[in-house]
């Protein structure tokens, strides 16, 4: 836990101390505020010496009235020099260390993100930039000013009364050393209340977005009851970390208010002893007061520093995570010419236990159509997974053109492979940016062009905004076979060696899908093209079809001889499908 703070921390720094200049800079105007906020009230207990010493004092009177001004001016100046020097350090820092956590969580593998609520890691990188903002607030102008302040006003004291400045240090030493302490004993339930406020934003965002499978199942109890308790569970850790933050604030104001009253006590008794002027107790008064406050807000500032660090270790947490899949030392850029393609005895599974894939060897030829089809789970969209490294394998090697993929780069790598996904997601943005996001700097004229070859166009014209129409949050607006009409025109677009349907046309209609045949038919040619479907009129005019069930190959060949085989898998599928059901 600690361990992580302090990782915390050491991103934070580093990340500040790329603007070394303003940090100084923002230091030196908080210094000045704070020395000149404590020599002002020794010009205000000199102005009441001088005025309670009788009226022919007035020249002194108005030159110290006169200093106090210009002290003041200075001390509004340099707060407020150190303030604008702060906003430009701020939104600088904050937005680098967004880029951090974004550049660094799009490196992580397909499968942490298949492992992670999405809601949950965006509401820690935001929690993350908002915890630097308010640790560098707290330790820059609230607890580094209030340091300085405690300690310019407890040396004012050992100068001018030696004894009250001792009490006051030892004081203060045991209030900080308390207040320390017990931050450290709450972080605990800090750590505990930031994660069921994460958990809590994750369950949010996941019930938000499976609204519609809410209303279809009439499951609206079930989820209140269900949200019901992570909201109760995070209310009760909120209240045990607010309680604990109250409790502490009674202790010291108990604290406080003891030592407020031995310490005016006493002066009142030195001052009846002629000990002290009025003027130095109106400046004692002064001092303790600030003294008292600025302790009391160090002991609130840690409190805030520490809830904020816990808030910011679940996203260190991550930046600390290895990435799963990551380019080789060595690796070099991959070039595709042939688009041969070589699974070698590859065995994979999704968890320690059990295999997908158990020994699995498959050799594709340069530019062959392949289909794999087989009942679902059997480790079809599994070799589309591997081939394109969102995961490794166990054993064996997957080899394009005599290139192990583990040993080249993972970008070049699927610079040569377009897929065309069962359930293609889209990004907010318009129709034009969707197709374009596979070659960026594409033209117009081009993008209008793949969508016609993708059948896309027509649908797309009937917009009112055309291209420049939005699509909606994963595409929403769209219906599922124009989706797959867009992500065929991106991968039209991208025109890689190597192309990789996965039931490219599952969500069209018949009158869609012959129209699209074509496009598809022209996209194949020289490209070696892996095909996968459950419904087998789209894979008839393969080169080869390869059944898988279970993780292994158990039949290939082309369609006529697949149903020539007596009591063969694909034989079977055919019939099924011939009489009407074709959901396999």
């Amino acid at each position: 836990m600690y361990k992580l703070t302090k990782e915390t921390l050491k991103i934070f720094w580093q990340h500040s101390w790329r603007y070394k200049w303003k940090v100084i800079g923002i230091l030196a105007g908080v210094f000045a505020f704070t020395l000149l906020q404590a020599y002002i009230p020794l010009l205000y207990r000199d102005l009441i010496n001088v005025l309670t010493s009788g009226y022919g004092n007035l020249n002194s009177a108005l030159h110290i009235v006169v200093l106090i001004l210009i002290a003041n001016i200075f001390r509004l100046s340099s707060y407020r020099f150190a303030n604008f020097v702060n906003n430009s350090f701020q939104t600088k820092v904050m937005a680098d260390l967004m880029n951090t956590c974004y550049q660094y969580l799009q490196k992580h593998s397909y499968g942490f993100f298949t492992s992670n609520f999405v809601g949950s890691l965006v509401t820690k990188i935001r929690r993350f930039e908002r915890a630097f903002e308010r640790i560098s607030d707290q330790v820059i102008h609230d607890l580094g000013r209030a340091s300085l302040d405690i300690f310019i006003v407890i040396s004012v004291l050992l100068w001018q009364y030696r004894i009250f400045g001792l009490i006051m240090l030892a004081w203060s030493a045991v209030y900080v050393a308390l207040t320390y302490f017990y931050s450290r004993f709450k972080l605990p339930y800090d750590i505990r209340r930031a994660e069921a406020d994460s958990f809590t934003t994750a369950q949010l965002a996941d019930t938000v977005t499976n609204n519609t499978n809410i209303k279809l199942f009439r499951n609206y109890d079930f989820e209140y009851e269900r949200f019901d308790k992570t909201i109760q569970k995070q209310a009760r850790l909120r209240k045990k970390s607010w309680d604990l933050g109250s409790i502490s604030d009674v202790f010291f104001s108990l604290y406080t208010l003891a030592m407020e009253f031995i310490v005016i006590y006493f002066a009142v008794k030195m001052w009846g002893q002629s000990l002290l002027t009025i003027g130095d107790i109106i400046l004692f008064q002064i001092y303790l007061l600030r003294l008292f406050d600025k302790l009391w807000g160090v002991g609130r500032n840690l409190r805030d520093i520490y809830e904020a660090l816990a808030d910011a270790n679940e996203m260190t947490e991550l930046l600390l995570k290895p990435h799963g899949i990551t380019d080789a030392p060595e690796a070099k850029p991959l070039e595709v010419k042939k688009g041969e393609i070589i699974f070698e005895n590859v065995s994979f599974g999704y968890h320690e236990e059990g295999a997908v894939l158990d020994n699995f060897s498959l050799e594709i030829k340069s530019g062959e159509r392949i289909a794999l089809i087989g009942p679902s789970g059997g480790g079809k969209s599994t070799i589309a997974k591997l081939l394109l490294r969102f995961y490794d394998v166990r054993n064996g090697k997957i080899i394009i053109d005599g290139n192990n993929i583990s040993e080249v780069t993972q970008d070049s790598l699927r610079d040569s492979i377009a897929l065309v996904p069962q359930d293609p997601i889209l990004f907010h943005r318009s129709l034009m940016e969707n197709i374009r996001y596979a070659k960026p700097d594409a033209s117009d004229e081009e993008v209008v062009k793949v969508a016609k070859l993708a059948h896309a166009h027509e649908f797309i014209s009937s917009f009112p905004l055309g291209y420049d129409t939005l699509v909606g949050e994963r595409g929403v607006k769209l219906s599922g076979g124009e989706r797959q009409r867009v992500a065929i025109a991106r991968a039209i677009l991208k025109n890689a060696p190597i192309l990789i349907l996965d039931e490219a046309t599952s969500s069209l209609d018949s009158e869609s899908e012959m129209f699209i045949q074509d496009s598809l038919k022209k996209l194949m040619q020289k490209r070696t093209t892996i095909v996968i479907a459950h419904r087998l009129s789209t894979i008839m005019q393969m080169d080869r079809i390869v059944v898988i069930d279970d993780g292994r190959i158990t039949e290939e060949g082309k369609h006529e001889e697949l149903l020539k085989a007596q009591k063969g898998t694909y034989q079977r599928l055919w019939e099924i499908q011939a009489g009407g059901f074709t959901a396999v």
